[in-house]
């Protein structure tokens, strides 16, 4: 591991934290603000993607008011081309996961991110 002086290493947490968090980053997060063990933080959230991943693979949509819902779509069969071969492939029928934001996420995303500075 290499030492990394606290200015510095402050300096690179919030670059990273701007361009995306983490699971890791989600854990502590929730961890600091509820004052509950990371250890515990960290099994609730494994146990809420565990459960997403079986519901979905069940065919299960979730709905969670205010936030979202995680669905399964069905893309239809389609033909494709490989470029490098030079033929056409089949792709056949098949589910995605996703996942579609409520409309008070939506606003509340459409306002833009705070300023932290």
């Amino acid at each position: 591991m290499v030492y990394i002086c606290r200015p510095l290493r402050k300096f690179f947490e919030l670059t990273l934290k701007t361009k995306a968090m983490t699971k890791a980053d989600l854990i502590r997060q929730i961890a600091d603000e509820t004052g509950v063990e990371r250890v515990d933080v960290a099994q609730s959230v494994e146990a809420l993607i565990a459960v997403v991943k079986k519901s979905l693979k069940g065919g299960q949509s979730i709905y969670l008011r205010g936030f979202g819902s995680f669905i399964i779509k069905k893309r239809a069969k389609k033909l494709a081309r490989n470029i490098s071969r030079g033929t056409t492939v089949e792709i056949p029928e098949h589910f995605v996961p996703s996942f579609k934001p409520s409309k008070q996420f939506i606003d509340l995303v459409r306002k833009g991110p705070k300023k932290t500075r």
